[in-house]
């Protein structure tokens, strides 16, 4: 074998004409060995020569040039919105990523482009993934859809409270978890009931899902009054927050999450009212916090489509392009009756 420490420039990536070179074989035969090709006739002594001389020169195979041979990158480009919060989100980020990879395709995670629709669409293409899966994005539309069409990628999986015209479809209907909070809220007496919408623009299109089905269960309940309250995570707000509660007569209070829940109990403590004596409290997420809160917190749990069962439709989908666009159940509620409400 030829030395594997022949000049290149300084900064310069080894190439496969490099390790080649090294082992005394063609390129062709690099090819073969390291893409692990069938068909080539290669020696398992040269296939030995091939690897050693890749591993001294640190040569990794270009995925891009790979991709173009192959006709498919292996990308599954997850798009994000601006704001991804929490521990749910990146436990099921993680799991989908390992899911992926066990099924032989690498997840990207793709952050916000500050483009929407066909130029967001223009953007993720760029990356020619073999499917895009957008994650409560709302930059994902039918012109986005479109673009990647055109572009050749075939798969599109929307994740959403609605599906997206001409894309697979993941549905998380979030309207049901302000529903399942309000009519709890009202069978348990509660007239006159504030739902916390928070001031960060990133989180608004789950927060005015989760109004809308709280609106729903007043509506079909008659008597109960919801009233939108807009708050930002912070102490000095929640304080002002609770005192116009306060002088609103509000007596029941759903909280986008348990996170704000939390931060909303505390300043109803701090001024004075009580829970649930005075103003009842739900949240959502059925996080730690609201179980280390005192009193515990009543929330409603979202039980999401597992990311093996979202790894395993893409890779499906992926292996079948023609795919007229599916609509897939993605989220169950169930409420967790504590001592907050």
């Amino acid at each position: 074998m030829a030395s594997a420490s022949s000049p290149r420039a300084a900064g310069t990536p080894p190439t496969s004409g490099d390790v080649a070179r090294a082992a005394g074989v063609s390129r062709a035969t690099v090819s073969y060995v390291l893409n692990d090709t069938e068909g080539g006739r290669v020696s398992e002594a040269t296939r030995h020569r091939v690897r050693e001389a890749a591993r001294q020169l640190g040569y990794v195979p270009h995925a891009v040039a790979r991709a173009l041979r192959a006709g498919r990158s292996g990308i599954v480009l997850l798009t994000a919105p601006a704001v991804t919060v929490g521990p749910l989100f990146a436990q099921a980020y993680a799991d989908l990523q390992q899911a992926l990879a066990e099924l032989g395709h690498t997840a990207v995670l793709y952050g916000p482009t500050g483009a929407r629709g066909a130029g967001a669409g223009r953007r993720w293409a760029e990356l020619r993934p073999d499917a895009v899966l957008s994650l409560m994005d709302d930059s994902m539309d039918e012109d986005a859809v479109a673009v990647l069409h055109k572009a050749g990628v075939e798969v599109v999986l929307s994740a959403g409270p609605v599906p997206v015209p001409g894309a697979h479809a993941l549905v998380t209907d979030q309207e049901q978890v302000g529903f399942r909070a309000v009519e709890h809220l009202g069978a348990a007496g509660r007239r006159t009931l504030g739902v916390l919408v928070p001031a960060d623009a990133s989180l608004r299109a789950f927060a005015e899902s989760r109004l809308a089905g709280a609106e729903r269960a007043a509506r079909a309940q008659g008597a109960v009054t919801v009233v939108r309250q807009e708050l930002a995570m912070d102490e000095d707000a929640a304080r002002g927050w609770a005192q116009r509660c306060a002088e609103a007569g509000t007596d029941g209070l759903f909280a986008y999450n348990d996170e704000y829940a939390a931060l909303a109990v505390r300043a109803l403590q701090d001024t004075g009212r009580r829970v649930p004596e005075d103003v009842a409290v739900v949240g959502a997420d059925d996080l730690l916090i609201g179980r280390l809160l005192r009193p515990r917190l009543t929330t409603v749990r979202m039980d999401y489509l597992p990311p093996r069962e979202i790894a395993g439709l893409l890779d499906r989908l992926i292996g079948a392009p023609g795919t007229p666009p599916e609509t897939h159940d993605m989220l169950r509620t169930t409420l967790v009756v504590r001592e907050s409400a």
